[in-house]
């Protein structure tokens, strides 16, 4: 069996990013970085690699600032926020029910559901 030697770069290794556009927020102390959730709910911060990617996924009216990928994970460091999602390739908003997806529960409902089960 032959020995590998050397050191094989694992996917989770980070390396910085660059120059990113960093979508921000309004707050009463001046603009303030966004955070996201992933798909699996962990928080992330996130950055894209050019203005033209940022507004084809957030919108033309989303406000952003320039950073380095190092003082972005700075900022979100005292949030608790280790990961930095780059050019992220969609976002969605938040379900919401629609109504013929919502029945509301009666105590008549309850009584016939327990009848049928």
């Amino acid at each position: 069996m032959a020995e590998i030697l050397g050191d094989d770069p694992e996917p989770s290794d980070r390396h910085p990013a660059g120059p990113l556009f960093v979508p921000v927020r309004l707050g009463p102390s001046g603009h303030a970085v966004r955070i996201f959730r992933t798909p699996l709910g962990s928080r992330t911060a996130v950055g894209f690699t050019s203005v033209r990617r940022l507004t084809a996924t957030l919108g033309a009216e989303q406000a952003w600032i320039r950073l380095a990928e190092p003082a972005l994970r700075t900022l979100v460091a005292p949030l608790a926020v280790t990961r930095i999602t780059v050019d992220p390739p969609f976002s969605a908003p938040a379900p919401a029910p629609t109504p013929a997806s919502v029945v509301p529960v009666t105590p008549a409902s309850v009584t016939a559901a327990l009848r049928v089960g």
